[in-house]
């Protein structure tokens, strides 16, 4: 797997309680760009609708070298799951305080896949101790290296 693109804001804002991987549903041309890169997952969220998951607010920019169909680059775009997971995530999704993030776009055998996230908010406070963890680990890290 080939990993294209990374939502750290998510890592950031959010505690991953569960992660899932779902196909992407992608028209003309937008295969090319996430292969070169050029998708950003930040702001983005999915959401279950008439027993679809869907992707909203990722931005995928055009191809530079099409000429006739150019696609939306933030449309909605369907997530393909397993019927038992759909089902899983929206009893999860019923709980208040969970949503689903997606946390990375991967290619695999061709084939793009974003890996979603079953996510509770954090608070400020806890992004604050989190970062504090993170910078103490650091230091003894590099004690431990010396």
């Amino acid at each position: 797997m080939k990993l294209i693109a990374e939502n750290r804001k998510a890592y950031h804002d959010y505690e991953i309680d569960e992660k899932l991987e779902a196909g992407i549903v992608l028209v003309g041309s937008e295969i090319k760009s996430i292969r070169m890169g050029k998708i950003n997952l930040k702001d983005s969220y999915c959401i279950i609708k008439n027993g679809e998951l869907f992707l909203l607010g990722a931005h995928i920019s055009t191809y530079e070298k099409t000429s006739s169909f150019v696609p939306d680059p933030t449309r909605t775009r369907k997530l393909l799951v397993h019927k038992e997971e759909l089902a899983k995530l929206e009893r999860k999704t019923k709980i208040k305080g969970f949503s689903l993030v997606p946390l990375r776009v991967c290619i695999d055998h061709g084939i793009a896949k974003v890996e979603i996230g079953i996510a509770k908010g954090k608070r400020e406070y806890e992004k604050r101790s989190a970062i504090k963890d993170r910078e103490i680990k650091r230091e003894i890290e590099r004690s431990l290296a010396v």
